[in-house]
């Protein structure tokens, strides 16, 4: 079950601190994500340290380069059987029905010698990729920044407990860089003459994907400057605004599962715009093994409704039921 934000307010927040020594401006930090987790459900983050213009070119190199075949051979199994992948690979556009694609990866910790990929545990895969002399800097770069994006949203998940009244390193332990199952999806959403058939919201909007939650310990976004994020509120679907520089930010429903959705997941949507853009959301995810057993934060009067739940079990069910919800991807 979704719950109605009060706000489309996005507060854009200076993060920098959170990788400093500074405890007061810390703290400063975590009020206004504690201010922003509760009213949208949204937040920019700002000098966070990536290079934007660099990730876009890289990006927009890749997507116009592959080739149909290229395409098909990195396939997940839904587009190609012959790929064992659920996760790890490129999801295809189809011609007359679905125009958006993307390219996915996972953890590179994640080798043959993982103990993970060792046991054929689910969620986990070793990462396939694009021919590399075609491709030349495209793995290295995105190795690179599933790096950055790690230790920016882990540093943001330092502000997010001391919001919660949790000390900094509160989620340390289950953000192991060896064993986090977070991924990085490429999403190209292109310019056509002629669009496939799109979805119609209950309110009679047009939208490329419809309203849901997002299955992640939080989700930092980078997309191109073009309005199509929506957030249902208390008085309906309301526009989020855009950055061109900045990381949009938001908390995934296993935060609203182990904090008795005090930060829950905001119900969002994407508007159909028919336009060339990017969307490049990194979701951050525990390790499989890891349980954060849920709590009433500092404040709430609420008793604790959630069982603890393994991150694992978490993320197969969540995303299984996400496609179950609005097809695959």
């Amino acid at each position: 079950m979704s719950i109605l934000m009060p706000s489309a307010e996005v507060p854009t927040i200076d993060v920098s601190p959170l990788f400093g020594d500074d405890a007061e401006a810390k703290s400063s930090v975590a009020q206004e994500i504690n201010k922003a987790c509760r009213g949208s459900g949204f937040f920019y983050a700002s000098n966070h340290g990536v290079d934007v213009q660099l990730l876009q070119d890289v990006v927009n190199e890749f997507h116009r380069n592959m080739t149909d075949q290229e395409k098909y051979d990195l396939a997940i199994h839904a587009y190609n059987k012959n790929n064992p992948h659920v996760r790890n690979g490129y999801y295809m556009a189809s011609k007359g029905k679905k125009a958006v694609e993307s390219f996915c990866y996972l953890n590179p910790s994640f080798g043959d010698d993982h103990p993970m990929i060792k046991s054929g545990t689910p969620m986990h895969e070793v990462n396939i990729w694009p021919d590399e002399t075609r491709h030349a800097r495209f793995r290295p770069f995105c190795e690179k920044h599933y790096r950055e994006m790690f230790r920016l949203s882990t540093g943001i998940m330092r502000g997010i407990a001391l919001a919660l009244g949790k000390p900094e390193d509160f989620f340390a332990a289950a953000l192991a860089e060896a064993d986090t199952l977070s991924s990085v999806s490429l999403i190209r959403y292109p310019y056509l003459e002629d669009y496939p058939p799109v979805k119609t919201g209950a309110d009679g909007t047009k939208l490329s994907f419809e309203d849901h939650l997002d299955v992640s310990m939080i989700t930092v976004l980078y997309q191109t400057q073009v309005q199509n994020l929506q957030v249902e509120t208390v008085d309906g679907w309301q526009d989020l605004p855009t950055s061109e520089e900045n990381f949009l930010v938001n908390c995934g429903t296993y935060m609203g599962h182990i904090t008795n959705d005090y930060f829950p997941a905001p119900n969002h949507r994407v508007k159909f715009v028919n336009a060339e853009r990017l969307s490049l959301p990194f979701f951050l995810n525990a390790g499989h093994h890891s349980v954060i057993e849920p709590f009433v934060p500092e404040g709430a009067a609420e008793k604790v409704k959630n069982r603890p739940m393994s991150y694992g079990e978490y993320l197969q069910h969540g995303l299984r039921a996400l496609i179950v919800k609005n097809g695959q991807t």
